[in-house]
């Protein structure tokens, strides 16, 4: 299947804890390298996020954010510290007692002593798994994603293909007429000197340098190239590094093309090819 590495997703959910926000971004990259962000207290889902990935997504530079934001329901409220509080009572007593002058601390002053107000605890195994089932919500989204671009591109490629296929079968058409051609040049410069020249061997020197000049093992494997890859992007798996492997197949063939040719037309549908060819490599640069 075609999947693009290029794509973006982004989900949440409000949870006891607060909101939950994940954002992926994925561009193209030879292997999976993910890049994490998490929240400090979600720190420990690491190992865990990066095997979620793993089952989703097989290449692509991934840059993977987890937000925790905000408070929701009653869970949210602040909490005095009873222990940080009997500490400063206690010790404000002394301080009285003391310099002989017994005062009562400030109500404010008491709360707005730092650890006075906390949040109460989180239960993070829960917001855990919270936090991981929202993430697979987002890759599946991001996949989707992956794969309408891939749609996109493998039709791009087909496009290509065919028009590829069109040269192929121009330069076909055209290769009996190029060799009857240059064996015709090939007599007509050695006409002067025929009568000195051993007509058995003469023969078997046009037919060697028509031999050399033939085309059709390339025209051949082009086809069959492009066979191959029309059939790599129907593949249900990762397509993009067997897609890169046949762009260079066909670039060689292309130049072994364009070297061997002789003939405008067989030069000019080789350039073709080759422009073809780099576009259709700088696609598939692009899927997974």
């Amino acid at each position: 299947m075609a999947r693009s590495m290029t794509a973006f997703a982004r989900q949440d959910c409000s949870t006891e804890a607060g909101e939950l926000t994940w954002e992926v971004r994925s561009v193209n990259h030879r292997y999976l390298e993910p890049h994490l962000r998490l929240p400090d207290e979600l720190r420990g889902l690491e190992p865990k996020v990066r095997e979620v990935l793993g089952r989703h997504l097989s290449r692509g530079k991934i840059d993977v954010t987890l937000r925790l934001s905000g408070q929701t329901g009653g869970q949210g409220e602040m909490r005095v510290n009873r222990v940080l509080l009997e500490q400063l009572l206690k010790a404000a007593d002394e301080i009285a007692t003391r310099i002989g002058e017994p005062a009562a601390p400030h109500l404010f002053d008491l709360l707005s002593w730092p650890g006075m107000l906390e949040e109460p605890p989180k239960d993070l195994d829960s917001l855990g798994n919270e936090a991981l089932t929202l993430l697979e919500q987002t890759l599946d989204s991001l996949v989707e994603a992956r794969e309408r671009e891939g749609d996109r591109m493998k039709d791009l490629l087909l496009e290509r293909c065919d028009k590829l296929q069109a040269r192929v079968d121009e330069v076909r058409e055209r290769m009996p007429e190029v060799l009857v051609g240059i064996r015709a040049r090939i007599a007509e410069r050695l006409s002067e000197v025929r009568d000195e020249l051993d007509e058995a061997r003469l023969e078997q020197e046009m037919t060697l340098i028509a031999q050399r000049l033939d085309v059709d093992e390339e025209m051949d494997r082009l086809a069959s190239h492009l066979t191959e890859i029309r059939g790599t992007l129907d593949a249900d798996e990762p397509i993009g590094r067997r897609l890169d492997f046949l762009m260079q197949e066909l670039n060689r063939e292309a130049n072994t093309l364009s070297s061997k040719s002789s003939d405008a037309d067989v030069t000019r549908a080789a350039v073709d090819m080759k422009v073809l060819i780099e576009q259709m490599r700088e696609q598939v640069q692009n899927l997974e």
